[in-house]
């Protein structure tokens, strides 16, 4: 199978949970990882090959995020709190996928 020269790159997983400072106390106790984000609703931890953001469900879908330099050609952006700007589309079988506009993502 051919391989294409340059393939996206997934920035986070987003699994619900319900609670965010449980979660992510027991998520930085089991495992290497730093609390690059963290509130009420969400929070992002940083891992060496990517990053897992913990949601809650009332306020943010579980997804995948996707980095992408021409993610406005998916719709109109919407700019978080964080800065970062994306749009959410569904795949085929509904599950959301956050397609987020590489420029404005902090390596």
């Amino acid at each position: 199978m051919p391989t294409q020269s340059k393939l996206d790159r997934i920035h986070h997983v987003a699994i619900p949970v319900t609670d965010i400072a449980a979660s992510v106390e027991w998520y930085s106790t089991q495992f290497k990882c730093d609390i690059a984000y963290q509130d009420a609703t969400w929070a992002l931890l940083k891992f060496e090959n990517m990053s897992v953001a913990l949601v809650t469900t009332t306020q943010h879908p579980p997804h995948i995020g996707v980095l992408r330099p021409d993610a406005a050609q998916f719709g109109a952006l919407t700019t978080h709190r964080d800065a970062t700007r994306s749009v959410y589309i569904p795949d085929p079988d509904g599950n959301q996928i956050e397609v987020m506009d590489a420029t404005s993502v902090r390596q």
